[in-house]
């Protein structure tokens, strides 16, 4: 076994696959547990079904609350549960955490809460040695409405992958947010790059329920850490399918061409909350793009899900394997200089 220390980010998938493969059967209320590429747990009690999420905020410390709100409540649209409470843990580092830093905190979580309609239950704050930056992590549980849960391993063969907006806009908000004096931009394309958060925004969950409510969706990602690459294997790996991704279909931010190549950033592979990936039948995939943009929102087919267990990358004709990244690529602001 090797000793090797293992990247900034998520676990590997081989070792994660590996870890998920020994645990015990689960029980037959869970209607979706643990497994790569799922978003959330959903649990049946009686004739309630709930949905559970868990994520940390750890790359940036602007808008803290506002990502922690957003991107738990984007892996419960996911599943096609409707987001509701949270429980928020905050980690705060000593030494300069302050009254006043704490108050905006708080304040800047209860309207982030207030602007999705989720209720703020509960959770811990402390102040502690060995981090440099807040920390936090959120809780966050939904309803089932329908009653059953939307998984991954729903997806099959031939279903096309739609893309709703485009790539990266939590990479290049975050880089904005973090690595402003490192780029060489004028203060209005900055202003713009951090404003993304906002406009167009990180949720995903007007596009998801739009999609569910057309029909003929078979299952939802979220692409977050690793980029839209590893959201493509991950969706592949846990519907038993292989994928085949159009490069020359897939849409990146015009701002992004501007900012990623200052850190030899690849938009496939940097943090890409703020768009949602649907697998859909073939014959739904016209009408769910139509809906989208009557809702102002812009929407692509990048893919399908094939039989063959193949990660390929089409581009300009030529087939390759599609890229994988041991660490998000915007961890490269953290090493670059």
């Amino acid at each position: 076994m090797s000793k090797a220390s293992l990247p900034v980010g998520k676990l590997p998938l081989s070792l994660l696959e590996k870890l998920l493969r020994g645990l015990p059967p689960g029980d037959p209320n869970i209607l979706a547990g643990p497994g790569i590429g799922v978003d959330a747990a959903v649990v049946r009690f009686g004739e309630q079904t709930l949905v559970f999420k868990t994520d940390p905020i750890t790359f940036t410390s602007e808008n803290i609350s506002r990502y922690l709100v957003t991107v738990n409540s984007n892996d419960i649209a996911c599943m096609g549960g409707i987001p509701r409470y949270l429980l928020v843990t905050f980690l705060l580092p000593a030494g300069s955490t302050t009254p006043a830093s704490v108050e905006e905190l708080f304040s800047d979580l209860r309207q982030a809460c207030a602007s999705m309609d989720i209720a703020l239950i509960g959770g811990h704050t402390e102040i502690t040695h060995g981090i440099e930056r807040p920390l936090a992590v959120g809780f966050m549980i939904g309803v089932m409405e329908e009653g059953r849960a939307h998984r991954l391993r729903d997806a099959g063969p031939g279903d096309l992958i739609l893309l709703s907006k485009r790539i990266p806009i939590e990479a290049v908000a975050v880089i904005a947010s973090e690595a402003s004096h490192r780029l060489d931009i004028d203060a209005q394309t900055l202003a713009e790059a951090r404003s993304l958060i906002r406009d167009p925004g990180i949720s995903i969950s007007k596009e998801a329920r739009i999609a569910w409510d057309h029909g003929g969706v078979t299952a939802m990602h979220d692409p977050t850490e690793g980029g839209l690459a590893t959201g493509l294997r991950e969706l592949a790996l846990a519907s038993g399918c292989g994928v085949e991704a159009y490069r020359d279909r897939i849409p990146v931010l015009p701002i992004a061409e501007k900012i990623l190549p200052r850190f030899s950033i690849d938009p496939l592979g940097a943090l890409a909350s703020g768009s949602l990936m649907v697998c859909c039948e073939e014959h739904s995939a016209g009408g769910i793009i139509t809906a989208w943009a009557e809702n102002g929102i812009e929407g692509s087919i990048i893919g399908r899900l094939t039989e063959a267990r193949d990660m390929v990358l089409v581009q300009d004709g030529a087939r390759t394997g599609l890229p994988e990244f041991p660490a998000d690529e915007v961890t490269k602001i953290f090493s670059s200089s």
